[in-house]
């Protein structure tokens, strides 16, 4: 794995737009030849001129594997996110970076990911890049959503899963129609127990809002993981995921 050479700003151009769920988005661009970074890490993307320029840090939900940059949100009805929305092919945004420390260590033979929601762009871009290197890791990811239609990047996964038997995805849903037949509820102790139950040997991977991390760590702590065994970082606001460990 080649390391960034550190944060570099350029422009670049939109090549496509996906929807993955009704209310989360990802925007394809053109990566910059010398935009080097590591699966896990962010940047920040401003859109608009400098005078009505809409900045925010988002995570490259794209693997360094593949030829793209993208970014993924939810769509939330702010300013930015609006922004992001009305994007189309052939609009030009301006990209600083990378940033971020929660990158995939490939010495690591059997990781964990817990994950909800829009939590998942860092990890999606971990496993893409451990898929397509066809890297000996072991990921397990545990992933929740609120509802069967807003889970992001399921083909992806289903996909993946195919390409890499190292991998499996476990989704369980918080709030299920009578249809699901997966797993449901929060991701909690006992959930951890039992669908990972090698887990004293797996190292955790999470990042999403402070109080999301927060819980996930508390949670893993209570079972007993040391500290080395946890990787974090945190989305918060406009510093994005600045703090991590």
């Amino acid at each position: 794995m080649n390391f960034s050479d550190g944060p570099i700003q350029q422009k670049t151009e939109v090549t496509q737009v996906v929807q993955r769920t009704k209310d989360v988005k990802s925007v394809r661009f053109i990566r910059p030849k010398d935009f080097n970074y590591l699966p896990g890490q962010w940047a920040f993307i401003a859109i608009g001129n400098e005078n009505m320029q809409k900045l925010e840090p988002l995570s490259l939900s794209s693997s360094p594997t593949e030829d793209f940059l993208e970014v993924t949100k939810r769509l939330t009805g702010h300013e930015f996110s609006n922004a992001l929305d009305a994007l189309k092919v052939g609009d030009e945004v301006t990209i600083r970076g990378p940033y971020g420390k929660l990158i995939l260590q490939e010495n690591q033979e059997k990781i964990c990911m817990l994950s909800g929601g829009i939590g998942i762009t860092p990890l999606r871009s971990m496993i893409r890049y451990s898929t397509d290197k066809k890297l000996k890791t072991s990921i397990i990811l545990l992933y929740s959503n609120r509802f069967e239609d807003s889970i992001a990047f399921k083909n992806d996964f289903d996909e993946m899963q195919k390409r890499n038997q190292n991998f499996k995805v476990i989704i369980t849903i918080t709030r299920p129609s009578q249809a699901w037949k997966g797993l449901t509820g929060r991701i909690d102790t006992e959930m951890i127990k039992k669908t990972v139950p090698d887990y004293s040997e797996r190292v955790f991977y999470t990042c999403g809002p402070r109080p999301m991390v927060d819980a996930t760590v508390a949670i893993l702590t209570k079972i007993g993981l040391p500290e080395t065994r946890i990787k974090y970082e945190y989305f918060s606001g406009y510093l994005g995921s600045a703090i991590g460990k």
